[in-house]
């Protein structure tokens, strides 16, 4: 944030269930003063059972926790005073912004969508098809929507640029295969509950056909993005499951170069 002026940060996502909302809170508080109003945050449900485990917290609760700890999160964020499990909660400094323009919740079902709508926050799916729910509850609630992303189908979840895509390709396979596995065995201990993209990818062979993260050069990415929708998004993952510091700037230089090709195409519609 000190190294930078207009570049928008954002968590996702911090998983509620697991964590004080107070506490939660006043580390929102802080980092939106210290990007100057340029952060926000996506808050999930979670569904490991063993981190729900290793907290102390049961799996059972999570909605629950949920609920409970957006609205105490909040009132405190709007500076109100109260008491929250017999203490009194009287939180200073404050954001430079409304938290309703910080907080977004995020999920993978439909009660996540209805959540963020009912407490008039921004929304971060992971399936394109939650955000028509989400605009219809706000509509039913007569409020206009937040800002909410909408995933684009067929769009990798992680982008390296590189200049030849069969060498980009081996500098990231082992990395993307590490991602890949851990989330799916994730997935696995949540079993039929989970509804991750990455259940059932535990063999790392079905990793490149999967698509979910690729090497592209410029031209390739071009190619790409002009069969996209309007505000579709991409998104690059430079540091992608320990990749170098290194090789992650190198793709970021070919993005840099490759930005104002990006702009024409948006001007294009």
């Amino acid at each position: 944030a000190s190294v930078t002026q207009r570049i928008h940060f954002m968590l996702g996502a911090v998983i509620l269930p697991l964590h004080d909302p107070i506490d939660v809170a006043e580390k929102i508080a802080v980092l939106d003063l210290i990007t100057r109003g340029r952060v926000s945050v996506i808050l999930g449900a979670g569904y490991v059972p063993s981190e729900f485990a290793m907290f102390g917290k049961p799996l059972a609760d999570r909605a629950r926790l949920m609920d409970e700890g957006i609205e105490v999160i909040l009132r405190a964020l709007k500076g109100e005073r109260f008491d929250y499990e017999g203490r009194p909660i009287f939180m200073r400094p404050l954001p430079t912004r409304d938290p309703h323009q910080i907080l977004m919740v995020g999920g993978g079902i439909a009660t996540a969508a209805r959540r963020a709508a009912k407490f008039d926050l921004g929304f971060g799916p992971t399936s394109g098809h939650l955000v028509d729910i989400y605009l219809a509850e706000c509509e039913k609630l007569g409020q206009k929507p937040r800002r909410f992303n909408r995933p684009t189908p067929g769009m990798p979840q992680g982008i390296l640029l590189c200049e030849d895509a069969e060498e980009g390709w081996k500098v990231i396979e082992r990395h993307a295969a590490h991602v890949v596995t851990e989330y799916a065995k994730w997935s696995a201990q949540a079993g039929e509950a989970s509804n991750s993209p990455f259940k059932g990818l535990e063999d790392p062979a079905k990793l490149r056909t999967s698509g979910m993260f690729v090497a592209w050069t410029p031209d390739m990415l071009i190619e790409r993005m002009r069969s996209l929708p309007n505000h579709a998004g991409i998104t690059l993952q430079p540091l992608l499951g320990g990749l170098s510091p290194e090789e992650g700037w190198k793709s970021l230089a070919l993005l840099k170069k490759t930005l104002p090709r990006i702009r024409e195409l948006e001007q294009q519609g």
